[in-house]
């Protein structure tokens, strides 16, 4: 079953390829993405399933041995995440297609739009799937280099000058990163992963360090950790909505899975612990605090995914497998709920015509499903029990009281305050947006030209003197699938865990990865 390994980095750029010789055929382009990326989110499942029961497989590309060679691993961590990946980024493309018909452009799409999600899509999983720090590096780079194609998708001012922050930003983060490439090489001769398990445990510990230190510098921009997350919550809120969604959803994730491989990898020990608890206190607090300064839905939610980073690092900076397991685990919830809420931020502008507070009113009236399909996900990212956000805080909490150093109970507290605060920040967005009176300057049901011909989607009630456009059917069931699978992880919380646990345990132990690429040995 190895031959499965590569096929969610191929299927999605030739579908790229495929759907880029087919600009100008809408329809062609939606069915041939759909297709691919129902077939990555098999693929990634049966690929969870084999990794669970038999180990890692490795497949080494074009037949080159390793560490000569390309190596592809897909471990239980490296599994779990193509899996989740791949589901959100398919609920987000059905999103921005129900969009695009309903706003009357599916006759005229932007034709890069589907090749440049598929790529984008390739890089992602390339990320998660690489065996060697070259590799890991074009992952980053494909997925950078699409990300910037659509986050100024429009080319509208706003969207250019956000899209400049965010390439300036990435080049330094994918500069200080190839600098640390070439810093490990000469070391070590090597970038192959499994191979520097040893190498680097065989350097002077000075030596390590350094280069523990721009690895860590250069993942930390890219997952957006205090104080390297300035950029983040003025690039993401300017893109199209089902952008803003993806990129929530995975892009920082991709830095926060670099972190966790490459920590418990190469750099096994806790050198650097201190260091990340330090950081994940930060990010937690002057993230949600950034939030609850915020008036516009978007922005909100951006410096909450800022300040949830803040989790998954106090897991990994924990150094235990109680603490990395439920760091693996906050990581599946985070994807899928802010994605959610990114999803249902673009139905509240679409139904309320803003998402700024001040212009917002009376939504939970106007659109109870919408109302819901924002409440939900709101609670589960708040922590609210029994919801999966409350069992993977709770996790983390009692990895850092089982930990029960200075550090680790200021993670504690540090977490809890920002529960609360998230908590805060979500109640405000509700009595403001949804639960007071309608605005003065909500538009009216005649203002709604661009919702005109989407038969069959939801209407506004006959006497809501301020309901606005229809929601189109394609837009809201991605994000009712999307609000199911996060309480499917509420539900399957237990297996869940155990998964998590076992992919920290393997990531701990280090030997069934080596192993898997070296049955005989590292050379």
């Amino acid at each position: 079953m190895t031959w499965l390994v590569p096929l969610p980095v191929v299927m999605p750029l030739l579908g790229a390829a495929l759907t880029l010789l087919l600009a100008g055929r809408p329809y062609a382009q939606r069915w041939v993405s759909l297709t691919v990326l129902t077939a990555t989110v098999a693929v990634a499942g049966t690929l969870l399933v084999r990794s669970s029961l038999h180990g890692p497989l490795v497949v080494e590309v074009g037949g080159w041995v390793a560490p000569l060679g390309i190596v592809l691993v897909a471990d239980q961590l490296a599994a779990l995440m193509l899996v989740v990946s791949a589901a959100v980024t398919l609920c987000v493309l059905v999103y921005s297609i129900g969009q695009g018909m309903a706003d009357g452009n599916e006759e005229t799409p932007l034709s890069v739009y589907h090749p440049t999600y598929l790529v984008l899509t390739a890089g992602v999983c390339n990320a998660f799937l690489s065996g060697d720090l070259f590799n890991l590096y074009v992952g980053f780079e494909i997925l950078l280099v699409a990300s910037y194609v659509l986050l100024t998708l429009g080319s509208t001012e706003t969207r250019i000058r956000a899209g400049t922050t965010y390439v300036v930003v990435s080049l330094l983060s994918s500069l200080i990163f190839l600098v640390a490439i070439g810093l490990v090489y000469a070391s070590t001769g090597t970038l192959n992963l499994a191979q520097l398990v040893d190498r680097l445990d065989a350097l002077p510990d000075d030596l390590r360090l350094v280069l523990q230190a721009m690895l860590l510098l250069a993942f930390g921009i890219k997952a957006a950790v205090f104080p390297l997350s300035a950029w983040l919550p003025d690039s993401y809120p300017t893109a199209p909505a089902p952008v803003t969604a993806v990129f929530a959803g995975l892009l920082t994730k991709v830095g926060v899975y670099a972190i966790i491989r490459t920590e418990t990898l190469l750099f096994p020990g806790g050198r650097t612990a201190d260091l990340l608890l330090v950081a994940a206190a930060l990010t937690m607090v002057v993230g949600i605090l950034g939030a609850v300064a915020q008036s516009d839905i978007k922005r909100l939610l951006s410096f909450t995914l800022v300040s949830h980073i803040g989790y998954m690092l106090f897991g990994v900076g924990l150094t235990t497998s109680l603490g990395l397991s439920a760091a693996i685990f906050y990581v599946v919830h985070h994807i899928t709920i802010q994605t959610t809420l990114f999803l249902a931020a673009g139905l509240v502008e679409r139904r309320g015509g803003s998402t700024a507070l001040d212009r917002l009113g009376g939504l939970a009236r106007v659109s109870p499903l919408l109302a819901v399909l924002f409440f939900v996900p709101a609670l589960n990212l708040a922590g609210i029990p029994p919801f999966s956000g409350f069992l993977g805080k709770l996790g983390l909490v009692q990895a850092g009281v089982a930990d029960g150093g200075p550090l680790a109970w200021t993670l504690v507290a540090g977490g809890l305050l920002t529960s609360l605060l998230t908590l805060y920040a979500i109640a405000r967005v509700w009595n403001l947006a949804f639960w007071r009176a309608p605005h003065p300057d909500m538009p009216a049901p005649g203002d709604a030209a661009r919702a005109a011909g989407t038969a069959g989607a939801e209407q506004p009630p006959d006497d809501a003197p301020h309901a606005v456009a229809v929601l189109p059917r394609l837009m809201i069931a991605p994000t009712a699938v999307l609000v199911g699978l996060g309480l499917a992880l509420t539900v399957a919380a237990g297996p869940l865990f155990a998964l998590s646990t076992d992919a920290a345990d393997d990531l701990l132990r280090r030997t069934p990865y080596v192993e898997a690429v070296f049955p005989d040995g590292a050379p």
